[in-house]
Formats: structure tokens, C-alpha cells, sequence
């Protein structure tokens, strides 16, 4: 499910209780876990009566999160969390989804294109090509591997390379060979 998937038509807290729907606890459980998704998400406690459907790409990847979260789950999924957002919003929420796991012990399993930041947040990845794994280990090893820093992260001994650079490299090697 890419994408963030709010109910348009509610408000940040409605979306945000629909995510403890499924849950038998009282009324005081469900708003102690709201208040832990507003602690976590300040900027969601001010825009609480806002319908989803008008607020920011970043609140609702927010929103989204702290609905998950409100059904109490061990582990979450996040399917490419920094999809149109501004790389500011984006470590804001790697941030937090870091302090989530940390603190309250909630696991994420991350699906996420933006290599650069997934591995610094990640405890272990998963390099993917194709749909098949080429690579895992160690977030920290992938990150310091030669060829994920080549391919991946977009540097090498050489310094920076972009795509184009790869690309028309490529082209004058074949050009020449």
C-alpha cells in the first residue's frame, strides 16, 4: 500500500482513532496512546480538528503513522515514507520512527528507495534489484560496501558520480571497445 491512505474526509484525530477501532480497551487507554502520537507528532495535536484530505503531504505521512500505531502493533510497514517530501520532513520522520523503535519498542520493517537515508536509520537492510535480494547485512556495513556507495549511494574513491556520469561512461566505453 504506497502511499499514505487517510480518510480525506476526517479529521487527523478521527483518522488517528480509527486506528484503535479494533482494540477492547477503555476509553482511557485509547486516549493515553493519542496523547503518545501527539508527544511523538506535535505538529498533528495542532491541526487535530483539520480534515486530513487538506493538510500537508508530510502531515498526512504523519497521520498515517500515528494511526498505525494506535492499534498497538509490533511491527509496522512503511512503504517508501519519503515519497514527495521535503528532505527536511523526511528526516523529521526517520527521526522519529527511529525514537519509536527505541522507546517504545515498536519494530519497522521500511520499503524505501532513498538509500542514502533508509541506511542510516536502518539497523540491517536488504539491497533489492529486480525484486530479487543482491545484498544484506548490517545497515552500517552496506553503507561503508564500495559498491552500494557506487551504485546506490552515488559515490565512489573517486568522489560523487551521478547517473548521467555512470550513463555516459558507459556509452563511450561500449563507443570505443
Amino acid at each position: 500500500m504506497e502511499g499514505r491512505h487517510c480518510f480525506e474526509h476526517l479529521t487527523i484525530e478521527e483518522n488517528l482513532l480509527t486506528g484503535s477501532y479494533t482494540r477492547s480497551v477503555s476509553r482511557a487507554e485509547i486516549a493515553n496512546d493519542l496523547e503518545m502520537v501527539y508527544n511523538y507528532f506535535p505538529r498533528l495535536r495542532e491541526r487535530r480538528r483539520s480534515q486530513a484530505g487538506y493538510t500537508s503531504g508530510g502531515e498526512q505521512q504523519m497521520c498515517a503513522i500515528g494511526r498505525a500505531l494506535m492499534s498497538r502493533p509490533e511491527t509496522v510497514l512503511l512503504d517508501e515514507p519519503s515519497m514527495g517530501l521535503a528532505p527536511q520532513l523526511v528526516e523529521e520522520i526517520f527521526g522519529i520512527v527511529k525514537a519509536l523503535n527505541e522507546k517504545e519498542g515498536v519494530s519497522f520493517l521500511l520499503a524505501e528507495q532513498n538509500t542514502n537515508v533508509a541506511l542510516r536509520y536502518a539497523h540491517y537492510g536488504y539491497i533489492l534489484e529486480s525484486g530479487r535480494v543482491v545484498m544484506d547485512g548490517p545497515a552500517a556495513e552496506l553503507r561503508e560496501n564500495p559498491d552500494v556507495k557506487e551504485f546506490y549511494l552515488g559515490m565512489s574513491d573517486e568522489g560523487r558520480k551521478s547517473f548521467r556520469d555512470t550513463r555516459s561512461y558507459r556509452r563511450r566505453k561500449r563507443w570505443l571497445s
